[in-house]
């Protein structure tokens, strides 16, 4: 087999609705995270000036045990590789709140682009768009091959733009690897879901791979290295989501509500997007309601942190889902029962060390978690560690806040596709 210079990957981003997804068969039927094992086993806003480079973002200090065991050799080689390889960008829908955080991500990544090419549909093909670094793109009208064509596309699209599409891009010799950031696969027993510091090895099992949910992959930044220090036993998890969950529209309206009642043009705001008015108000409804009394943005945490993780398919993980009035950012209070007994002192010392993880814990100076702090960073902030009341030595609780648009999205989908070059799982395309 023969390969280019250059590899091509497709991202899949679908656009974050209000409802967080797209539904898969039945609302009531709970997927399976049975893959997980299998995969494990085969492997605009505040914006903080300080640096976030991807290349700070050591991916090969990714808490994943296959990743700990590679040979240090092999990984030189790999990175090297990486290095010396250039990519072919493409990103559909890159006008969206995450598509555009996509290309910010881009900007910033350790891969070498060659091209970044946007797509679109008809409205928007023969525009032309910002694309920091890479210049002035003029959009062109998305199509299976010429994605095909190109070495990296992101879709910031629909889940069922990704089930139209996904596997036919991905499918053959000459197919795109696709990362996908909508609920469209990541339920599927062949597909991966991945967040790189954790299961990274998965991606060398599918050349499509699922994003997960950004309230999960927020939670899971803090709980892996946990995991991986005291056990897990049962986890319980309240979450506090921004407006920005719901794509631009969602913080179009909580910008545009709280004008309108701040000004005495409204004494409530309107509300389209959201199922109730959001200014001045929290609403503890994501996503349509369950048959066990869930919602299904709860019921995405413990189905995919299970699948992620590695975890028995009933391992006890409930959620609490509530939307508040912040622009970005997602907000989590997450208790925990382990195994072992907790040592405080070791937990921290674990999330300071963890990539991806910054700990802001310093109450005595009132130092802590915040979104105002955490929006346009590329770390999770963890804080407010202490040992649980009510599972006494044998628990812990904390505060986790997470910027949904990247860690969430963006920011994962991107450095899935570091990962993938850097192990190896990512080659150039055939050429005839």
């Amino acid at each position: 087999m023969k390969f280019s210079s250059t590899a091509t990957f497709l991202f899949t981003i679908s656009s974050v609705t209000s409802t967080l997804g797209f539904s898969i068969g039945s609302s009531s039927t709970r997927p399976s995270s049975s893959a997980s094992s299998a995969f494990l086993a085969k492997s605009n806003t505040i914006i903080s000036k300080k640096n976030n480079s991807l290349q700070n973002h050591k991916i090969d200090s990714i808490f994943n045990p296959h990743l700990a065991s590679r040979n240090n050799s092999n990984k030189n080689n790999n990175i090297r590789t990486q290095m010396s390889m250039s990519y072919s960008v493409g990103v559909v829908g890159a006008t969206g709140a995450v598509g555009k955080e996509i290309v910010g991500c881009l900007n910033k990544s350790s891969m070498n682009v060659s091209e970044l090419r946007i797509f679109g549909s008809s409205r928007s093909a023969g525009s032309k768009r910002d694309a920091g670094k890479f210049g002035e793109i003029e959009v062109e009208l998305f199509d299976v091959e010429k994605a095909r064509e190109c070495d990296v596309v992101f879709l910031a699209v629909s889940g069922d733009f990704s089930l139209e599409y996904a596997r036919a891009i991905a499918e053959g010799e000459n197919g795109a690897v696709v990362i996908d950031n909508s609920s469209a696969f990541r339920y599927k027993e062949d597909v991966p879901l991945v967040v790189p510091e954790i299961n990274g090895e998965c991606t060398k099992t599918s050349k499509l791979i699922a994003n997960p949910n950004c309230t999960t992959a927020i939670g899971l930044m803090a709980l892996w290295p946990l995991h991986k220090l005291f056990k897990l036993k049962r986890v319980l998890m309240s979450t506090y989501q921004a407006a920005s969950g719901a794509g631009q529209p969602g913080m179009d309206e909580l910008q545009e509500g709280t004008r309108a009642v701040l000004s005495g043009e409204r004494d409530i705001a309107e509300n389209k997007i959201f199922a109730h008015p959001l200014p001045f108000n929290v609403i503890p409804h994501i996503d349509k309601f369950q048959d066990n009394g869930y919602t299904k943005e709860e019921m995405k945490v413990t189905w995919e942190a299970r699948k992620i993780c590695g975890l028995d398919d009933d391992f006890p993980l409930s959620c609490t889902a509530v939307r508040i009035p912040t622009y970005r950012a997602h907000s989590e209070t997450i208790v925990i029962e382990t195994e072992e007994d907790v040592d405080i002192d070791a937990a921290r010392k674990a999330l300071e060390e963890a990539p991806g993880v910054r700990l802001v814990d310093d109450i005595s100076n009132e130092k802590y978690p915040m979104p105002l702090t955490a929006t346009g960073q590329y770390d999770v902030e963890v804080g407010r560690l202490r040992k649980s009341l009510v599972f006494g030595d044998k628990g812990l609780e904390m505060f986790v806040v997470g910027d949904q648009l990247l860690r969430g999205a963006a920011l994962n989908a991107v450095l899935v596709a570091e990962e993938m070059a850097s192990n190896g799982s990512l080659v150039a395309k055939t050429t005839a």
